[in-house]
C-alpha cells in the first residue's frame, strides 16, 4: 500500500511563494513509485490510498491498507519548518526516539503535529478518534508505550530506503526516526513514512520540482522496495527451512554401544560374568510447540503489570535488543487462535505466532 500523503482540502505543506503544495508533490512521487514495482516486481499487487487529489481521512488510510490484507505500507510526505535551514530527506517509524532520556513530545512535536493535525479537518473527529487530539500531548501516551508490533521490518526498510536515497536529488540524510504518527499506528504491517526533502528549502524545492527529480526519488524508493522484498523473501524460505530442520532433529538416532569385550585371559576356574550393556541415554526433552498472540515489540521493558496490557499477563521473548511482548498462549493452537480473535478487538495490529524455546516465528 503506497500513500500519497495529503489530498483535497489537505494540502499539506506549502512552499513560501505559495506555488507548491505537499500533496501535489507526494501524489506524483507515489504514482510513479507505484508505476516502478509494477515494472519490476510483476508478482506483488499494488494499491494506493489515493490516486487523484481528494482528501482521504487518516483513519482511512490505515483502513483500506488493513483491509486489502497489505503486508507493507510505505507513506510518502514532504517535510517543512517555519525556517528555510532544515533540508534532507528521513524516514519515520512508530515508536519513541531512541534517544536517551529525550522526551518523545519534546522531540520533533511540530512534525507529528502537523502530520496527524489532519484529523482536525474531519466532522467529529473526537468521538471517530475515540477521543485522539493531535494538538494534546496527552492523547499520545499510548502511542508513546505501544510499539509497533512490526518493528524489526519497518527499521529494514528504513535502513534500506535510506541508503537507496543516498546520492539522490535531495542530499542531506537526516536518518531515521521514531514518531508517533497516527497513520503508522493503525496499519497492522511493517510501515514506515519517508519525507522527501523540505518544502521551506529552497534547494529541496528546486530539486522537487524537476520532473526528472521526482521520477528519480520515485526510482530509488522502488529500487528501494525490491531489495526489501527480497531480503523479506529470504527471511521466509530460511526460517521454513530452519522449522523443517527442527522438526527432523526432535527424535534423533542413538547409536547402539559397541558389545562388551570379554575379561582378557580369564581363569578357569572362576566364571566370567557377561558384562552388561549400559543403557542407552534417553533423548533429550523437546520442548513442546506452544502459541500464541504477539501484540507489540519494544526496545525497552515493559512492567508486566502496566495498564498497557489490559490484565493480561505477557510472555516476554527477547531477540537481541527487542522484547517482544506475548499473551493467549496455549499449547493447542485451536486455543490459541481463540484466544487472538478476541485479543485482536482490543490490539488491532497483533498476530499469532509459534513459540520454541526461545524461537518466535509467525503462524497462519
Amino acid at each position: 500500500m503506497i500513500d500519497a500523503g495529503h489530498g483535497g482540502k489537505d494540502v499539506g505543506a506549502v512552499s513560501k511563494d505559495k506555488k507548491t503544495y505537499e500533496k501535489t508533490l507526494t501524489l506524483d512521487i507515489a504514482q510513479r513509485f507505484a508505476d516502478q514495482v509494477r515494472r519490476d516486481c510483476p508478482d506483488v499487487k499494488v494499491v494506493l490510498t489515493r490516486d487523484s487529489d481528494v482528501f482521504v481521512p487518516l483513519g482511512d488510510r490505515a483502513a483500506k491498507a488493513n483491509k486489502a490484507g497489505a503486508q507493507l505500507f510505505i507513506s510518502i510526505h514532504i517535510n517543512s519548518t517555519t525556517g528555510t535551514a532544515a533540508n534532507g530527506y528521513s524516514v519515520h517509524v512508530l515508536g519513541q526516539s531512541s534517544v536517551k532520556n529525550r522526551d518523545l513530545f519534546a522531540y520533533n512535536m511540530d512534525v507529528c503535529r502537523r502530520e496527524n493535525s489532519v484529523i482536525l479537518l474531519e466532522e467529529d473527529y473526537s468521538t471517530k478518534y475515540q477521543g485522539f487530539d493531535p494538538t494534546d500531548p496527552e492523547s499520545f501516551i499510548f502511542m508513546q508505550l505501544m510499539q509497533n508490533a512490526y518493528l524489526e521490518q519497518s527499521l529494514l526498510l528504513s535502513s534500506v530506503i535510506c541508503g537507496k536515497l543516498k546520492g539522490g536529488p535531495v542530499k542531506a540524510d537526516r536518518g531515521i526516526w521514531q514518531n508517533p504518527f497516527y497513520v503508522l499506528w493503525k496499519t497492522a504491517m511493517p510501515a514506515v513514512l519517508v519525507e522527501l526533502g523540505f518544502i521551506s528549502n529552497s534547494e529541496d524545492l528546486s530539486a522537487l520540482r524537476d520532473e526528472k527529480n521526482r521520477d528519480d526519488l520515485a526510482k530509488r524508493l522502488g529500487e528501494a522496495f525490491v531489495v526489501y522484498k527480497t531480503l523479506y523473501d529470504s527471511s521466509v524460505n530460511v526460517q521454513g527451512m530452519q522449522n523443517a530442520v527442527s522438526e527432523a532433529a526432535v527424535a534423533p538416532a542413538i547409536a547402539e554401544p559397541a558389545p562388551a569385550q570379554p575379561e582378557a585371559n580369564p581363569s578357569p576356574a572362576t566364571p566370567v560374568a557377561a558384562e552388561s550393556k549400559p543403557a542407552p541415554e534417553a533423548p533429550a526433552a523437546v520442548a513442546p510447540k506452544r502459541y500464541g498472540t504477539q501484540i507489540f515489540a519494544a526496545s525497552r521493558d515493559i512492567d508486566p503489570g502496566d495498564k498497557l496490557f489490559l490484565g493480561y499477563t505477557p510472555e516476554v521473548i527477547r531477540i537481541g535488543s527487542l522484547r517482544k511482548y506475548i499473551i493467549g498462549i496455549f499449547e493447542d493452537p485451536a486455543q490459541a487462535r481463540a484466544a487472538n480473535a478476541e485479543i485482536k478487538k482490543t490490539y488491532p495490529s497483533c498476530f499469532m505466532v509459534c513459540l520454541e524455546g526461545e524461537n518466535v516465528s509467525r503462524f497462519k
